[in-house]
């Protein structure tokens, strides 16, 4: 059986607090096109990750498997110690699989995740990590101007683009985006689109990368989001 425990960085105990659990908007991590992909979920527990993985467990809506083409990898059978923060699973991770738990797992104060003692970070998934890869907005956000996008890059010479489009796919804006880092080396990005949609309903953010080669788009990824 492999077990994960979910490593929080500089905590030094365990939260006894009983009082009532007010929603707080996670990150849950499914797949798109097998790269990660985060949805939103509001979830009310005082065991943030207990919680998580339950939302991970129960896989996309149908919604977002329709409209994203989302999946899951993480169906694997498990027990959880909610005490421990240990989750023990029939059998080994599959690759997929563990990206998607590592990446839920440590989208706050929780910097890795050990597996079967071995320590594992985000850096550990590049393979499963989209080339240019949007954390905010996600996927059916409600978006005021300015949008405002965050999320890390690998792309040649950490430049990438991106067009908004309004909910009848007019282009509100297209610029480019240059990373902290690039070419073999994830960075991050930040990048803040002010725009005005002439009607309410949802509209799309989309990034890609134009190849060096013969300047096509590649690594694209759409993101929709609600205007007005």
């Amino acid at each position: 059986m492999a077990a994960v425990v979910a490593a929080l960085a500089g905590c030094g105990g365990s939260n006894k607090s009983t009082a009532p659990a007010v929603p707080t908007p996670q990150r849950i991590y499914f797949l798109r096109d097998g790269r990660v992909q985060p949805v939103l979920r509001m979830v009310s527990s005082n065991d943030v990750t207990t919680a998580v993985l339950a939302e991970l467990s129960k896989g996309p809506t149908s919604d977002e498997r329709r409209a994203l083409g989302l999946s899951n990898a993480a169906t694997s059978p498990y027990e959880l110690d909610a005490s421990k923060g240990v989750v023990k699973t029939h059998g080994a991770f599959t690759r997929a699989e563990l990206a998607q738990v590592v990446y839920t797992i440590t989208q706050h104060a929780m910097k890795r995740a050990t597996v079967d003692g071995r320590v594992y970070t985000r850096k550990n998934f590049e393979e499963q990590t989209p080339i240019i890869f949007v954390e905010s907005p996600l996927p059916f956000d409600h978006v005021k101007s300015p949008l405002h996008a965050t999320g890390t890059a690998n792309t040649f010479e950490a430049t990438f683009q991106y067009d908004l489009r309004d909910p009848g796919g007019k282009l509100l804006k297209t610029h480019f985006v240059t990373a902290t880092s690039g070419t073999g080396t994830r960075g991050t990005f930040d990048f803040s689109v002010p725009f005005t949609s002439p009607s309410a309903g949802t509209g799309k953010l989309v990034v890609y990368e134009l190849s060096a080669k013969d300047g096509s788009r590649i690594h694209q990824v759409e993101i929709p989001v609600r205007m007005g």
